[in-house]
């Protein structure tokens, strides 16, 4: 199986399935249920890497600056495509970077 390469920093979406009696507008592939009184259905999900560890986990960080850990051979990750970045830069987290203090 192939991993996929993730730095810190990478801008990623992460195709996150749900469910619901009511989908919201981000909803796609809407299905219902077998009784029709919930939803499943998938929600891109735009989160930033934080970090990639050798044993093929990377841990993503939320808008909100909730973690998640994932196999970075997950189907549901992938990298932004470039217009996704422009397109949807305000759903995007800022990745602060840490500030090196000098030694004194």
């Amino acid at each position: 199986m192939h991993r996929k390469k993730f730095k810190r920093g990478d801008l990623v979406v992460y195709r996150k399935l749900k469910r619901s009696s009511s989908p919201g507008p981000r909803a796609k592939a809407i299905f219902p249920s077998a009784h029709g009184e919930q939803y499943s259905y998938q929600v891109d999900k735009f989160w930033v890497v934080i970090d990639s560890d050798p044993a093929g986990q990377v841990q993503l960080r939320t808008r909100r600056g909730k973690q998640h850990t994932v196999a970075a051979v997950d189907e549901n990750l992938r990298l932004a495509h470039w217009w996704e970045r422009l397109l949807y830069r305000g759903r995007f987290p800022t990745l602060e970077l840490e500030k090196v203090t000098p030694a004194a």
